[in-house]
């Protein structure tokens, strides 16, 4: 498992290099994109410009380092709505955490948010074939109703990410729950190049080591 995971690591961080390009930002900055991270747990939405001023002098310059750093993601009029794994937009999947519901970018990112912060979430999404809805409640690592979703995959569809998109519309649109294993491998077959299964146990660790350090 090790093994698929680094390599999954690794193709996912070639594609987004959000550790790369937050370890390369001024400290003031830095610590704005982790603040911002922080306060969709704490407040369940965005920072706004006033909050934001009490971390840099110039937020207009930070937001716009961060957007060609890709660390925060902007509507189509200019407005920032996300910081991955967070977005204001609505998603397919909705997670309850500290009394307040926030959207992922994609079950990846949903998957991450509890490891991120140790706090329990309840994961609300579906399978991307059947429409069948699922709910995952997480607590760090752990998955607190195996009964109901121990069968549920992570898929992700490599060949959806497009360089002439930001990955929150391209690839993070086609990283989804499945129901089960059956169903998995209906959509693994699909495109079977490009196309990627992982357990819930290996998709957990996977955005846990990939999101984890952001907040270092």
């Amino acid at each position: 498992m090790k093994n698929k995971l680094d390599n999954a690591l690794q193709r996912l961080e070639e594609i987004l290099p959000l550790r790369l390009h937050q370890s390369s930002l001024e400290e003031p900055i830095k610590r704005l994109h982790q603040q911002l991270l922080q306060s969709f747990v704490v407040n369940g939405r965005m920072l706004n410009n006033a909050e934001m001023c009490t971390f840099v002098n110039d937020v207009a310059n930070a937001l716009s380092v961060l957007s060609k750093t890709d660390l925060v993601v902007f509507s189509s009029d200019g407005k920032p709505i996300g910081a991955y794994p967070f977005t204001r937009q609505r998603r397919e999947h909705l997670v309850r955490i500290n009394g307040h519901e926030i959207y992922a970018m994609c079950a990846l990112d949903a998957l991450a948010i509890s490891p991120m912060y140790g706090a329990r979430t309840i994961i609300n999404s579906k399978c991307r074939v059947t429409g069948e809805v699922l709910s995952i409640q997480q607590l760090d690592q752990q998955i607190e109703n195996k009964d109901h979703c121990e069968t549920v995959h992570l898929g992700i569809a490599w060949g959806a990410f497009n360089d002439k998109h930001c990955c929150a519309d391209s690839l993070c649109t086609q990283i989804v729950f499945l129901k089960d294993a059956d169903i998995a491998q209906q959509w693994l077959l699909t495109d079977s190049k490009n196309n990627q299964l992982f357990t819930l146990k290996e998709a957990i660790e996977f955005a846990s080591r990939f999101f984890k350090p952001l907040l270092n």
